[in-house]
Formats: structure tokens, sequence, C-alpha cells
């Protein structure tokens, strides 16, 4: 199984809590076209709701099928907002959601019930062959984590580059991790 990060979005770019509905950028569609088509051809395309991750998916050329359980952790009232602003107006409630996997301070989800989601969504498709899944980088640290047994503040600390591809493999136990954060060539 591959997973792509999608393209970046202006709140990639921005540092920002990301927000679902919005575009990804064109440069970082056609790169994503021209770097990944190629490794993805033919592949069982799954995708997580979000715009940018759908449209990465079609760029890609794939005919992706939407997995709610793709979506990144929902962080309620903190999407579209700055990172910076949030630590700065709101630094306890920052501290206890990204050290206490169970909270949620946000009104959204917990990053324990975004893991969960995740890793029910990979034992399902665990069986079929040649799955690429399109989704944000948080669903693929939630993957990585289920896969290498992480809860989600370990997962957390793996670096997920745009257009990057991490890829699990299933075994008879579980999964094994062949690479994380391969950058797409440019």
């Amino acid at each position: 199984m591959l997973l792509v990060r999608h393209a970046t979005t202006p709140e990639t770019r921005a540092a920002r809590f990301p927000l679902p509905d919005r575009d990804a950028d064109p440069a970082s569609l056609a790169r994503a076209a021209a770097a990944l088509a190629p490794m993805t051809a033919g592949s069982a395309g799954w995708t997580g709701p979000a715009v940018a991750a759908r449209q990465t998916a079609a760029a890609i050329g794939l005919e992706a099928r939407v997995a709610p359980a793709l979506a990144e952790v929902d962080v309620g009232r903190w999407r579209g907002l700055p990172y910076e602003r949030v630590a700065r107006e709101e630094p306890d409630a920052l501290a206890s959601w990204l050290t206490d996997p169970h909270v949620v301070p946000h009104g959204g989800e917990s990053l324990t019930a975004h893991a969960g989601r995740v890793a029910r969504w990979l034992d399902l498709v665990r069986a079929e062959p040649g799955v690429v899944a399109v989704c944000d980088a948080g669903t693929i640290r939630a993957a990585i984590g289920h896969a290498l047994g992480l809860d989600p503040l370990g997962a957390a600390l793996f670096d997920l580059a745009p257009l990057s591809v991490t890829e699990l493999l299933a075994t008879r136990d579980g999964w094994r991790v062949a690479y994380v954060n391969r950058k797409a060539p440019q």
C-alpha cells in the first residue's frame, strides 16, 4: 500500500491548521502528475475527502474512491487558524492536545479517535492489491503508528513532506514499513 501526502494548499504554506475544502496549489498538482503518475498507474485508488486529496488523486491518474476514514484529524474550531495564533491564544489547550492523545480542547476529534478510524480502514483494505491512498500528513502518521504499534504521540514524530510517499506492506501478522516520506522526484 502506498500512502501519498496530497499536494500543498495555502494552509500548508502558511503554517495553518488544514481546511478540508481548500484547493491544492496548481504547481504542486503539476509536480504530482509528473512525478507520481508513473508510480501509481493501474493502482486501486482511495482518497481522503479533502478537496486537495481528491485533486491530487486525479492529477496522478487515480480513479479514487473517497474513504471518510482517511480524513485528516478534525481540529474543530482551529480549522484554518495559524499554528502560531493558537499557540499564543490557547497555549494550555494546544499543549494538552499535543501531549494527551485523548483530549479534544478544540471541539473536533482526539488523536486517539483519528488513529482508531485510520487503523480500522487499513485493516479493511489490507487484502486489496496495489492500493494507493492519497491523504494528509496526520492520516499517514496514524497509518505508520498502526503499522509500528505506536501511540498517536509517537507517530507524530514522523515528518512527511507534501507529495511524499510512504509504503506499508501487509504481512500475515500485521504491517511492515517499507519506507517513509520518500519525496517525489522533482
